[in-house]
């Protein structure tokens, strides 16, 4: 694919401005690394995109378990959390510069209400999906509540928390730059936008591959942590299996 870039930029000389080739891409991406230009604005993204992912982590995962387990709370906020989930998440930017203005609080803000949906949605999915034998075994045990969320609904969900986290991954990445696009004076969705706005397409292209590698090594880590911490599942599974 690298290769039919470079092919292609150099064959098509007229839209040099607007296609450059792969090796003047990297090469502004090289400069700008030595440099030090892109590093501040890859910082602050990262560090949004942190913050914005751990807070829905936290959210969507605690309001799914006590949506999913118990049902009078999942009747009375069910319908609300089916009326805004399929709202386009980056509709909400204009309401949340309107709300907290323009600056981190904002970003932060759409890319939590972005990445909670995934991760609520399926807590909610593991824990309704719950064997009731199990409970019923842990009642029967003497586990009280407590008890039982930690040493049987926890456990039993994890698969579909961890799903939903890796949803979100991605979506949190895909808003935080959106929104540093669209209301950003710093980070790599607003070097991006700044870059294109300049007509400097080798640094524009550079910055998305930038961005493009950021997702990808986060996605790698994340799938390193899942196959660590989800270790017990795995071999649960391959035992199973034979």
């Amino acid at each position: 694919m690298l290769l039919l870039w470079e092919l292609g930029g150099r064959a098509v000389t007229e839209y040099r401005l607007f296609l450059p080739s792969i090796i003047e891409v990297m090469g502004a991406g090289v400069q700008l690394l030595f440099s030090g230009d892109v590093a501040r604005h890859f910082l602050v993204t990262l560090e949004r995109f942190l913050t914005g992912y751990l807070i829905a982590a936290a959210l969507g995962a605690s309001l799914g378990v006590a949506l999913g387990y118990f049902r009078l709370l999942h009747d009375l906020l069910g319908t609300v959390v089916e009326l805004l989930r399929p709202m386009p998440s980056v509709a909400i930017i204009p309401v949340a510069i309107l709300m907290l203005g323009i600056g981190d609080a904002m970003i932060v803000a759409v890319t939590v209400y972005a990445s909670v949906w995934p991760i609520l949605i399926n807590t909610v999915d593991g824990v309704r999906h719950i064997e009731g034998a199990l409970v019923d075994t842990g009642r029967t045990f003497g586990l009280n509540r407590r008890r039982i969320l930690w040493q049987i609904i926890l456990p039993a969900a994890s698969p579909y928390i961890v799903t939903g986290l890796r949803i979100a991954l991605s979506i949190a990445l895909i808003l935080v730059t959106t929104a540093e696009m669209v209301a950003g004076s710093k980070g790599l969705g607003f070097f991006i936008l700044d870059q294109e706005r300049s007509m400097n397409s080798s640094n524009m292209y550079a910055g998305v591959l930038i961005v493009a590698v950021l997702g990808y090594a986060l996605n790698r880590l994340f799938v390193a942590i899942e196959a660590r911490v989800m270790r017990w599942q795995h071999g649960m599974l391959n035992r199973e299996a034979v």
